[in-house]
């Protein structure tokens, strides 16, 4: 039992920096909305410091999430996911898996012309998209390419990328992200003949 505590507890500091990271939130930024110190903050991700109950509700509160996501209590039986909307720059992300860290999947809805004059951005990982519903301007180094519905692209992060709906209607991708070095495997049967 006290095992099995230990493994919970050592569990909490990386999936609260997996949530952190997610949200595209610093330790600056956690600590000012939550009170708790960057030190603090620090040490519950790294696991040098136990993480309280006084400690994880204001994080809770502030990453908009229950209690038992930060914990990673143990389900109670709904498998559903129940999706909240984060929205950054005028998209909306729609987190379709529970857990933070390892491969994440969002639906991303892309309000008409947004961004206007999108901005190539770089970072650590690898990212699956898949369109949906309307067309998605990709830039991805020197391409500019446009996705339609049912099409599919898979690219590391670290190449300076930008998503973009160049249309007067709104676009929907499936995306899945994933740490540097984390792939999506895609397995199909071979053809039949």
């Amino acid at each position: 039992m006290a095992n099995d505590e230990a493994a919970v507890l050592a569990a909490v500091g990386p999936r609260l920096r997996a949530l952190r990271q997610q949200r595209g939130t610093t330790l600056a930024q956690l600590a000012e909305a939550t009170g708790i110190s960057v030190s603090t903050l620090s040490r519950l991700e790294s696991g040098g410091r136990r993480p309280t109950l006084e400690l994880l509700l204001p994080l809770a509160r502030a990453h908009q999430v229950p209690l038992d996501e930060l914990v990673g209590a143990p389900p109670t039986g709904d498998p559903r996911v129940h999706p909240r909307p984060i929205v950054r720059h005028g998209m909306t992300f729609l987190p379709l898996n529970r857990r933070p860290g390892g491969v994440q999947a969002f639906k991303q809805i892309l309000p008409p012309h947004t961004p206007r004059e999108p901005q190539q951005q770089t970072h650590e990982g690898h990212e699956w998209l898949y369109v949906l519903a309307g067309r998605i301007r990709l830039l991805l180094g020197q391409r500019d390419l446009i996705l339609t519905p049912g099409e599919v692209a898979e690219f590391d992060t670290r190449v300076p990328h930008a998503v973009a709906n160049p249309d007067p209607q709104p676009a929907e991708i499936l995306t899945l992200f994933g740490p540097q070095g984390e792939r999506l495997h895609v397995r199909a049967r071979p053809a039949t003949r």
